[in-house]
């Protein structure tokens, strides 16, 4: 629930107005990956497929992303 102190909070800090440049700026998120922007690309997957994958990702300790990325590289090698 957001209280009716936290909503005058937001709309006083929206009135005084924002720092473009300061939310323009990166801060903390997530690395690149490279010196070009990736792309996302959409997979559809069963859900035997999803929880292969999860379970292998998993044991080599690495993210679904990741898991994918490796067997992609092994693929194309």
């Amino acid at each position: 629930m957001v209280s009716d102190e936290q909503i005058q909070q937001w709309a006083d800090e929206a009135e005084a107005g924002y720092d473009v440049d300061a939310l323009k700026r990166r801060g903390r998120g997530r690395p690149g990956r490279g010196a070009e922007p990736m792309q996302v690309v959409a997979v559809r997957l069963t859900a035997a497929e999803l929880q292969a994958l999860d379970a292998t990702a998993a044991k080599q300790h690495m993210t679904r992303s990741e898991a994918i990325r490796a067997a992609l590289a092994h693929y194309a090698a």
